[in-house]
């Protein structure tokens, strides 16, 4: 277990000896991520980053428990000086606070009702030498299990000629996730583990490697569950564990109900603010107890 540390954030050599210059957005949004990960003293188990090719494209398909997971994910690709660009849904690039960001970082929007452009656009950064990032769940898994993945993850593997690298995280849960309030406690523990690369197979079909993926995530997830250094502090506590485990979260079968329309991208905003305006109303909170 480490905590990102102020060397880290300063490090001349974090991003190599001559990043891109046009990575400069990204790379200063990934120092401020360090600086909030040590000021919260997350407790991170980075496991597997030596999966992520040092050069060339590939796909990091992971499990989905946060809005924080496209931050440990990145942080997991940084041993191999590699930046994620990940695919996420085209709301966030038309929010006012994180749509320049996300932008300037050339993530790549998706709209869940028309996929094609978004589906071409990761393809041709894949054949460019890029790592793409994919939630292929399509949202947050409101039972912390993996759900049914869509195929565009294991299609564009095919089409790009590219290995998978399965990954799963686990813990953000408790900071920052769907029906919850953010909590900005510290020293929360965060797993990522990565597993080894799936390179699809002379002829393959997109659901046979669909199927591949699919039980490497499940494995690694489990392994995460397994080896998480923390439990539930109570009975109240225990909103963050899958039920199979003893835990209060959604069965699959309920979450299915529940996530039903932020699959489908027909979802309303209701009235919960956005996950920014929340953060920043938690630090409010904050320095108003002090």
């Amino acid at each position: 277990m480490h905590t990102a540390s102020w060397r880290d954030v300063v490090r001349r050599d974090l991003f190599g000896a001559r990043p891109p210059v046009r990575d400069r957005p990204y790379r200063l949004v990934i120092r401020v991520a360090l600086i909030i990960f040590r000021l919260l003293r997350f407790q991170f188990d980075v496991r597997g980053s030596q999966h992520v090719p040092a050069t060339g494209g590939a796909i990091i398909c992971s499990n989905h428990v946060s809005y924080l997971d496209f931050t440990f994910l990145g942080l997991a690709a940084l041993p191999q000086q590699r930046l994620v660009r990940f695919m996420a849904k085209a709301s966030v690039f038309h929010h006012r606070f994180s749509g320049p960001f996300m932008r300037a970082m050339q993530h790549i929007p998706v709209d869940r009702r028309a996929g094609a452009a978004a589906f071409e656009s990761a393809v041709r950064a894949l054949k460019d030498g890029h790592v793409v990032g994919v939630f292929p769940e399509a949202t947050i898994s409101s039972s912390f299990m993996v759900k049914d993945l869509k195929a565009g993850a294991a299609r564009m593997a095919v089409d790009a000629g590219v290995p998978v690298i399965p990954a799963a995280v686990w813990g953000g849960q408790r900071v920052a996730t769907k029906g919850h309030p953010v909590d900005l406690k510290r020293n929360v523990p965060i797993t990522v583990i990565l597993g080894e690369p799936i390179v699809p197979g002379p002829g393959e079909k997109t659901q046979q490697l669909l199927r591949r993926v699919r039980a490497a995530m499940e494995e690694l997830v489990e392994e995460a569950q397994r080896t998480y250094p923390a439990q539930p502090a109570g009975p109240e506590d225990r909103w963050w564990l899958p039920a199979h485990l003893g835990g209060t979260a959604p069965t699959p079968e309920e979450a299915e109900q529940l996530d039903h329309h932020d699959v489908r991208g027909t979802a309303t905003k209701g009235h919960r603010p956005h996950p920014v305006v929340r953060v920043k109303a938690m630090w409010a909170r904050r320095r108003a107890s002090r």
